[in-house]
């Protein structure tokens, strides 16, 4: 599952992005790759978490045990359900659609993402009181690195190299689903990004206080861990505040931004061609045999 720009701590697996009729198959990475990646999760996840924090061996091992853990209940409980959006997004493919059709679908996956965030709660429990001060201050430093480096490439580039480069992921993204676009839909997406409302100094705004936020509570449970139901219930006020923003100006910019890129791909979708669109119905069985598969396994 590709992460998105929002980077936090308590984002412990995987991402969904909200993409439209093509939003399930994306939130589960590119076709063929499913499996593989899937059944590496944990231990990718172990991978980018341990550089925020360095973890030292007992901490590590602890991690590792909570990730397959996360991954063990995700398999059983969370595939069957993905499996049954997937299958009514395929027995969509080949029809036109709207922008409700395409907001209930983000709705429904922005669910199940939910109830993969809140799952992590036991992880962090288990593993955030033994951080200590080195450990700390080593994420804060990663936090600013990185941070830095999204505001240069996505906030402080031209607003020229901002459309170029989020028009070619969007044309690379439907070009894996629905084949190679034709003139006119090239020219769609183009448009539809230069007249995004998509703001990237607010969404890097957003990133520094879920970041914040974040070693904020680390601190606070560092200091002053409290009883385990007391660190259950820190832990999981910090995930509810990562999943809606406590900002109100940035969850009405976050619902007007989702309910554009609604339309946009409702539009992107209806444009493309019976050729194009039997296209995407293959690729996405393709994703539902993995699916079958990796819950199987």
């Amino acid at each position: 599952m590709p992460a998105s720009s929002h980077t936090s701590i308590p984002r412990l697996i995987g991402q969904i992005p909200i993409i439209g009729t093509v939003l399930l198959a994306l939130s589960l990475g590119g076709c063929g790759t499913v499996r593989l990646g899937y059944n590496n999760a944990p231990g990718l996840a172990y991978w980018w978490i341990n550089g925020y924090l360095d973890l030292d061996p007992e901490q590590a091992s602890m991690l590792r045990t909570e990730l397959q853990s996360i991954q063990d209940w995700h398999r059983k409980q969370e595939l069957p359900l993905l499996a049954r959006q997937l299958a009514q997004l395929k027995a969509r493919a080949l029809q036109s659609t709207n922008a409700d059709a395409t907001c209930q679908l983000s709705a429904d996956l922005q669910e199940r993402y939910q109830s993969l965030v809140e799952r992590t709660a036991p992880a962090l429990v288990a593993v955030v009181p033994t951080l200590h001060d080195a450990q700390l201050a080593h994420l804060e430093r990663e936090f600013e690195k990185r941070a830095a480096d999204w505001q240069r490439e996505h906030v402080l580039s031209s607003q020229a190299e901002q459309i170029k480069r989020r028009s070619r992921q969007m044309v690379d993204r439907l070009v894996s689903f629905y084949g190679e676009l034709a003139p006119e839909q090239h020219a769609l997406v183009h448009a539809q990004v230069v007249h995004s409302d998509y703001d990237a100094a607010q969404v890097y705004r957003e990133r520094l206080r879920r970041q914040q936020d974040g070693l904020e509570v680390l601190r606070k449970l560092h200091a002053k861990p409290g009883t385990p139901r007391q660190q259950r219930a820190t832990i999981d006020a910090l995930l509810q505040r990562t999943l809606s923003s406590p900002d109100p100006v940035y969850r009405q910019y976050a619902a007007r931004v989702t309910q554009q890129n609604c339309t946009n791909l409702a539009a992107l979708h209806n444009s493309m061609s019976s050729q194009q669109r039997a296209k995407l119905e293959e690729t996405l069985q393709d994703y539902a045999q993995d699916l079958r598969a990796l819950i199987k396994e």
